[in-house]
């Protein structure tokens, strides 16, 4: 049996890169940014109009023009016009690109216009007020998003707007998700007093949905005969295979033993922690690595979180996130000499400060209580009696 930071330190060694490939970029929400992405003009590309108003040469304000004639009306995409006197001006709409003759933007609050003519109500203004300059947030050929981060609808935004149709992403590994057990049934289907619905493989299908990974679903009776069969038919198709149930001590558990007849080898079975004590990790030798999780639900999702998230943002070269810590909320006691993942409901208090109220549940079979928490925090297993006040890490599963 392994400790979780020998576990986490095991199966971080092997990560691996899967390569890069071109991805549409409306279809890349959640991948990781392979390269980066550089503007393809000045941002903005032209001094541009931030109020509807009109544009005037601020010359003519500082001689004591304080009316002005409205030669034109210039909206956003118009090429611009220009005033052929100091006491003209262009009738202008947010967006538009400003006219070389003018340097001042002045808004519609501040005018009585009547009769094509704009008189101003303030004896205040600023020469280049309300004018976003060109270049003023990137210039052409400055990256505007570093490589290996989440693509957010903000790098959507930014590739579609430097004309970037085509997104260089991480390639994400062929994964498939298997579960295994008499127990369970299709999700459709109504189970008897002693049966239960799939539904580990499918939380764990949405999760790595978060990255764009649309892993394949399999499901093996307890049977050695099958699971020796789809096993290595796995093995030869798929670059990451996740197991829910068959890794603990009961007599129907064959998990274990087939991985080793199909020359998995094991890097460890078993860690010290609560839940997912059961937890097997492996790797064949043609590179398949294999997460092999307890079948309760809660140990399934935690050890997911724990393990195979932070592996796969690894192999992703997903930039490091600093390691995201909270206050417990409340005394809490645990007496096992395990690493306890308590489940806890994450808030915020109005210092700004992450507050962690523990619902522990009712074991690791208790997955509504996952519902009602958003987080695990990862109490040592030196530590029996945990304080309010006292700072842990947790791992984010849920909305803040």
């Amino acid at each position: 049996m392994v400790t979780v930071a020998e576990a986490d330190k095991i199966i971080l060694a092997e990560s691996r890169h899967y390569g890069m490939e071109g991805i549409p970029f409306d279809s890349a929400l959640g991948r990781v940014l392979a390269t980066g992405i550089v503007a393809d003009r000045d941002q903005p590309p032209g001094n541009r109009v931030t109020m509807d108003g009109i544009a005037i040469n601020f010359d003519a304000f500082a001689n004591g023009v304080r009316e002005f004639r409205i030669r034109a009306t210039q909206a956003a995409g118009d090429s611009p016009i220009n005033i052929g006197a100091p006491e003209e001006c262009i009738e202008i709409m947010t967006g538009a690109v400003l006219p070389a003759t003018t340097d001042t933007i002045i808004r519609y609050e501040d005018l009585d216009i009547k009769d094509q003519k704009a008189t101003l109500l303030v004896e205040s203004i600023t020469r280049g007020q309300n004018i976003h300059l060109q270049g003023k947030d990137k210039k052409k050929e400055d990256r505007v998003a570093a490589p290996h981060q989440r693509i957010t609808p903000a790098i959507v935004h930014m590739a579609a707007s430097v004309g970037l149709t085509t997104l260089s992403v991480m390639k994400l590994p062929r994964t498939v998700i298997i579960s295994s057990g008499d127990e369970l049934v299709e999700v459709d289907k109504t189970p008897s007093d002693f049966q239960v619905r799939m539904s580990n493989n499918h939380s764990i299908k949405a999760v790595l949905k978060h990255y764009g990974l649309q892993a394949a679903m399999l499901y093996i009776p307890d049977n050695p005969g099958a699971i020796d069969r789809k096993l290595e038919k796995c093995l030869q198709e798929f670059e990451v295979i996740l197991l829910s149930g068959g890794v603990s001590m009961g007599k129907f558990d064959y998990i274990p033993q087939a991985l080793e007849k199909l020359s998995v080898k094991k890097h460890f079975h078993k860690v010290k922690q609560k839940p997912g004590k059961p937890f097997w990790f492996g790797k064949h030798s043609n590179g398949v690595v294999v997460f092999a999780f307890p079948g309760n639900p809660v140990s399934t999702f935690m050890c997911l979180h724990r393990y195979f998230l932070p592996w796969l943002e690894a192999s992703l070269q997903l930039d490091n996130r600093l390691p995201l810590y909270a206050i417990l909320n409340e005394d809490f006691t645990f007496n096992a000499p395990l690493q306890y993942f308590l489940q806890v409901k994450i808030q915020a208090d109005e210092k700004g400060m992450l507050l962690a109220t523990p619902l522990e549940g009712n074991g690791s079979g208790d997955y509504a209580n996952l519902l009602d928490t958003n987080a695990f925090m990862e109490l040592p297993a030196e530590v029996n009696v945990f304080r309010k006040g006292d700072v842990y890490r947790v791992w984010r599963f849920g909305e803040w």
